[in-house]
């Protein structure tokens, strides 16, 4: 009963810190927006300074849901509920295996322009897919269903610890996060999950040929005023995003820091092979001033692969036996 107790105590207080965060980010948010206009910031060498650590967490999904068809923006009250609603979702349960809870996640918050959409361009807030992408991921989740673990082939490249769902990102449960360093002719991003550094030239080095394929593309960067413009292409065949994409993807983001504790982010993305036209979203990146990044192990040192291939296995051993028995 004591333990009991304990647990219980520890959830709450579990909840009120995360509430108490989310209330001060917002509010930071909101600051910082209003004084956006008069905001400069620069390197040493003149260059606008984007260095820090900055959190890409969002409750606010890609594309619109369906069933908020033409609205644009939440509420004020609508934002706070579904802040909240995260916290009630995911209470703390102790003794549970493979379950992650809120102290574990990390959702971030609606964003604070409090659109129901990363997507701002097409105005419904959704994906423009063309009628063949449509089938194609139809043909694509019917065969997972099927074929869940016929080999490591079959798992994701974030399963596998080979990399993150691409560039640009989107916020998933966790270690939503980038850190950005600067010098004169780079900028360099450490993303949190699974560890990968994005370097990206800014001194007007040419593309790589279109030969080499990479799996989060090659990026070249340059400024526009205060904002630093990254074009990714060259992706491979096997890079994976949190979007429908192919190899001829295209991204172009946006990054401009508009106070101490915001970065205005934003990204377009072309890729004919899959959409009817380019589309754009946005999501302001709030600073994480005393985060710390610490190593993403993966599965290095684990059976998990091994595990997940074995157990296929014997599933399906014992289905034939169950077949040959009736």
């Amino acid at each position: 009963m004591k333990n009991q107790l304990q647990a219980v105590l520890a959830s709450l207080m579990a909840v009120a810190g995360i509430m108490s965060l989310v209330g001060i980010v917002v509010a930071a948010q909101s600051e910082d927006v209003a004084k956006a206009s008069d905001y400069s910031a620069f390197t040493p060498w003149g260059d606008p300074d984007l260095q820090g650590t900055w959190s890409y967490a969002s409750l606010t999904p890609l594309q619109r849901p369906l069933r908020l068809e033409e609205k644009e923006f939440y509420t004020d009250a609508e934002a706070a509920d579904i802040n909240a609603q995260v916290v009630r979702e995911r209470p703390l349960t102790p003794g549970v295996v493979g379950d992650y809870n809120i102290v574990w996640y990390d959702r971030g918050s609606v964003s604070t322009d409090l659109r129901t959409s990363l997507i701002v361009d097409p105005v419904d807030g959704r994906l423009p897919l063309t009628e063949e992408t449509r089938q194609r991921q139809a043909e694509a989740a019917a065969y997972r269903r099927e074929h869940p673990s016929d080999s490591w082939l079959d798992r994701s490249n974030w399963v596998r610890c080979i990399t993150y769902h691409g560039v640009p990102p989107i916020s998933t449960g966790y270690n939503n996060t980038y850190q950005i360093v600067q010098n004169p002719d780079f900028v360099a991003i450490v993303v949190e999950n699974i560890h990968d550094v994005r370097i990206i030239p800014l001194d007007g080095r040419p593309r790589l040929h279109a030969n080499i394929r990479q799996w989060n593309g090659d990026s070249r960067g340059h400024w526009e005023g205060n904002t630093l413009v990254v074009e990714t292409t060259n992706f491979s065949d096997k890079s994976r995003h949190r979007f429908p994409s192919s190899r001829n993807l295209r991204s172009v983001e946006r990054f401009t820091r508009v106070s101490d504790q915001l970065i205005d982010y934003e990204f377009t993305i072309e890729d004919s092979e899959v959409y009817t036209r380019s589309w754009t979203a946005v999501r302001p990146m709030p600073a994480l001033d005393d985060y710390i990044i610490y190593e993403y192990a993966c599965h290095e040192g684990n059976y998990a692969m091994f595990n997940i291939l074995r157990g296929a296995r014997v599933q399906e051993a014992a289905a034939q036996a169950a077949s040959k028995n009736n």
